[in-house]
């Protein structure tokens, strides 16, 4: 959020520098309060949910999320009142997830239950890993995505075979076995399926007849070496990118091998300068002093 800037000098500049920035402990500790309340948060509607702390806490809880709620409204707005622009924070990542953060419990007014959603909060604490330094990690988490990117063809592909395959066997069962034993329909008989490929085997439907039998052992059996197909492909691209974010694609002048880190001066295979505009000399420190 770069972009962002405060409205004017004074009040909203200093609002602006502890909500948005995190290079001053004040602004660190802001934000590192704000993960604890939205830990707090999430943890109330977790304990909320079960029966037994609800009925002896339950009035505790509900007044500990409004008044957590109504804080996250107050730094809502205080975020919109600082800016020059609200209209980029809010189209923003953040911008969107703050909103979320609060709707979930003003919901609760006109859709009961609704406050479960207030897990979305977790989302908030993405800011901890600027609080943290640990921006290296949400590049990290790009380099995957883009991997994952890349390999979305395959993965489809993969997808579509195997929901195709399991189609077929699941309607071959659904006309072998009994209805009795729980093959009703080939809806119900692809969930038998998808279940029995992944080898999850809850157990509720299974087949009885030993050719259905067969099928099944078959479908597991698949399922240990198909599973396995998208993990590799994905592997692969997160290795390709690794290798494009260290290594150049340029050629050496010399040898015209490639695969030279970005910072590479000399040719690791020839030992000739890389850089074809400048030479050896042009890059060497000056010694200081004149001759």
């Amino acid at each position: 959020m770069s972009s962002l800037k405060p409205a004017d000098l004074g009040l909203k500049t200093r609002l602006f520098q502890i909500i948005f920035e995190s290079d001053t402990p004040v602004a660190k500790g802001f934000d590192i309060l704000l993960a604890i309340l939205i830990f707090l948060s999430v943890g109330v509607v977790l304990l909320d949910s079960v029966q037994a702390y609800h009925e002896r806490f339950g009035t505790f809880f509900y007044y500990t999320e409004w008044v957590i709620t109504l804080l996250f409204t107050l730094e809502l707005a205080l975020r919109i009142y600082c800016l020059k622009k609200p209209w980029l924070y809010l189209k923003s990542f953040y911008g969107v997830i703050d909103v979320l953060a609060v709707l979930p419990t003003w919901l609760v007014l006109i859709l009961p239950g609704a406050q479960t959603l207030v897990v979305i909060r977790l989302l908030r604490t993405l800011r901890l890993f600027r609080v943290l330094e640990m921006m290296a990690l949400v590049g990290q988490g790009r380099l995957l995505l883009e991997a994952l990117k890349r390999s979305r063809g395959q993965i489809l592909l993969f997808l579509f075979t195997i929901l195709m395959l399991v189609t077929i066997f699941s309607s071959l069962l659904y006309l072998i076995e009994p209805h009795e034993a729980g093959f009703t329909s080939i809806p119900t008989s692809i969930y038998w399926g998808i279940v029995t490929l992944t080898t999850v085997g809850y157990g509720d439907i299974a087949p009885v007849t030993p050719l259905g039998q067969f099928i099944s052992v078959m479908i597991m059996l698949s399922g240990y070496s198909i599973i396995a197909l998208p993990a590799g492909v994905f592997s692969a691209e997160v290795i390709r990118s690794l290798r494009e974010e260290r290594y150049s694609d340029e050629s050496c002048p010399g040898c015209g091998k490639s695969q030279h880190e970005h910072d590479a001066k000399y040719c690791k295979y020839c030992g000739t300068w890389l850089n074809e505009e400048t030479t050896p000399s042009d890059s060497a420190p000056s010694s200081g002093h004149q001759t």
